[in-house]
């Protein structure tokens, strides 16, 4: 079913806005589907995206603000979601050396098997949700890097 059926509009200004419609109605459809396969960790989104970023520097430690510049959606409270995800016992905070002020984030051990779980999840969602080829998905990171007014990789 196309976008016109899914949100039942037929008329759109211009192809572009359909496109612009389109691609915020396939985040909302995207996010539904992250937050299903989150809901069993208690886990919400910007949460799994914290996690990502403190593996991806593992071992290294990660300031509050280096999470801040590598967030998706970087409207998010970072602190409250590090606050949250210590409680769980998925990172841990430890205090900076360096700078008294700030606080150094690190990913737990269960941190990472909760991740490895997700790896495989989010792995049997993206083979069932690909329908392109290498190519086309190229096409669609350079669109959508131009669409941002950004030069493609």
């Amino acid at each position: 079913m196309g976008l016109s059926k899914e949100i039942k509009q037929k008329k759109f200004k211009s192809e572009f806005e359909k496109a612009v419609v389109n691609l915020i109605f396939t985040r909302n459809w995207f996010d539904e589907q992250q937050q299903k396969l989150l809901k069993p960790y208690g886990l919400t989104t910007a949460q799994y995206n914290v996690l990502r970023i403190l593996r991806g520097q593992y071992p290294e430690v990660c300031t509050v603000n280096l999470i801040i510049e590598r967030m998706l959606d970087r409207m998010s409270n970072v602190s409250r979601i590090v606050d949250k995800l210590v409680s769980k016992g998925l990172v841990s905070r430890l205090p900076n050396i360096e700078d008294r002020r700030a606080v150094d984030v690190s990913i737990t051990s269960k941190g990472l098997e909760t991740l490895e779980i997700l790896d495989e999840t989010f792995s049997q969602l993206f083979k069932a949700i690909n329908v392109f080829t290498e190519d086309e998905c190229r096409q669609v990171n350079d669109f959508l890097d131009r669409f941002r007014g950004v030069e493609p990789d």
